[in-house]
């Protein structure tokens, strides 16, 4: 845009479906520069579900040094590209009244437009705030949509309003009021609720869509093979063959290592880490598109899977050996009433450190399994690495409850950033990266 007289220049994010019916316009300041991307600071922040092809600060809009009345659009080395009217960005490029602007293939749609110095009073305007996010118009109208926001908010409302934990955490609420005087089922109830939550976790920081009944599926396999004979296979493998059995009371903590390093870590990696094979294997057999959405093909595949299996392994472990003993032993002791309370309080803190226990071990060895896929020359290595250390991890938390709750703290946060820099790892190196989406692990600066 050429001239020096005052004008007001703005960009227009054109609507793309029903679930919003009007153009957002958006003021550009005279001085300083405008962002746009999926980061949250910049200062048109763009959806990460509904723009999948935008980089997190993907261009700045800005006024030339001099000629405040001339502005430029500037592509900040995106990953897809920015488009001024069909036509690659490189660097920057002056923008003329009507120019479209397109951030990605497909991406969203800006119209740069300018005005007299005073927009029209009708024109549904947001402006920059000082902190740089957009505010409001000042209309005194009141619509429907806003005295009953629910009528307009379309699909946002399940893909930004997290409607569907809200309703499972309901639906728990109320199954537990049922289940209110009966100790097992209140027990699994929580117990699923604690181990969904952890998993989701998990799945919002890979940031990576995986059908629900192929996590579950991968869950339900665990859960199979630890009640099916096979798991006397393992055991008799791992325990007897090789040197993994209970080490005697009073035994060494190098002694200690070493049994639980063959018995629990080298034993139940490997079962855990059978769904997430199975899935490679099936995925290797079928035909588009299910082989894409049902096979381990990346790291974050494998972490996914890894994760859903150890919910399956936590479920059974928890609800089958240690509570069921735990309760028996206080209630001999103290009574079946504080019995039934002193379970519930384990259950709790099993379940919960699940997230640097036994879903953060099957999660690091689903990275190597899926790394092993992106690999493939270098597969067994990579996989002999990531089955041997995490063993190890697992091995080093049932030593360190030993020696001290220090000791037990400082090995559980050791394999919960083991388990966040694998996903850190992963999600740079998905192949899917730019249609993938991620929650954050801290906040910003």
């Amino acid at each position: 845009m050429h001239g020096s007289s005052p004008q007001t220049a703005f960009l227009r994010l054109r609507a793309i479906d029903a679930t919003r019916q009007s153009d957002l316009l958006y003021a550009l300041p005279v001085a300083g520069e405008v962002l746009l991307g999926r980061d949250p600071r910049c200062e048109i922040v763009l959806d990460s579900h509904q723009y999948t092809s935008v980089s997190r600060q993907h261009a700045k809009v800005c006024a030339l040094v001099g000629q405040p009345w001339v502005w430029q659009v500037c592509d900040l080395e995106s990953t897809n590209g920015t488009f001024l009217n069909g036509r690659p960005v490189q660097g920057c490029a002056v923008l003329q009244p009507g120019d479209r602007l397109v951030l990605g293939k497909r991406g969203p749609e800006f119209i740069f437009e300018v005005q007299s110095a005073q927009p029209l009073p009708d024109e549904p305007i947001s402006t920059l705030s000082p902190t740089g996010r957009p505010e409001a118009g000042s209309s005194e109208s009141v619509s429907l949509s806003l005295l009953f926001p629910i009528v307009s908010t379309g699909r946002d409302l399940v893909r930004k309003a997290y409607l569907l934990p809200g309703l499972v955490t309901v639906s728990f609420v109320v199954l537990m009021f049922v289940a209110v005087g009966n100790p097992p089922i209140f027990n699994l109830l929580v117990a699923l609720y604690l181990s969904g939550g952890a998993f989701y976790f998990i799945y919002q920081l890979c940031g990576k869509h995986k059908p629900w009944w192929l996590l579950l599926g991968s869950a339900l396999m665990t859960i199979g093979l630890l009640l099916s004979p096979a798991i006397n296979g393992f055991i008799w493998f791992f325990r007897e063959v090789l040197p993994g059995s209970m080490p005697p009371p009073g035994s060494p903590p190098l002694v200690v290592f070493l049994r639980m390093f063959f018995g629990a870590g080298l034993m139940e990696e490997l079962l855990k880490a059978v769904p997430v094979l199975v899935a490679y294997w099936l995925g290797t057999k079928a035909r588009s598109p299910l082989r894409e959405q049902i096979g381990v093909w990346e790291p974050l595949d494998g972490i996914l899977l890894g994760t859903a299996s150890a919910v399956g392994f936590t479920l059974v472990e928890t609800l089958g050996q240690y509570v069921p003993s735990f309760i028996n032993d206080i209630s001999q002791e103290m009574g079946q009433g504080v019995g039934q309370v002193s379970g519930l309080h384990l259950l709790i803190a099993r379940i919960l450190g699940s997230i640097a226990g036994h879903l953060a071990y099957s999660g690091y060895l689903g990275y190597f399994i899926g790394l092993s896929v992106l690999k493939p020359g270098k597969r067994w290595q990579i996989l002999t690495v990531g089955y041997l250390t995490t063993s190890a991890l697992h091995a080093l938390w049932n030593v360190s409850g030993l020696i001290h709750l220090f000791a037990l703290a400082l090995v559980g946060g050791l394999s919960y950033a083991f388990l966040t820099a694998a996903i850190l790892k992963a999600r740079a190196l998905s192949p899917t990266r730019s249609r993938n989406f991620a929650t954050r692990f801290s906040k910003l600066p």
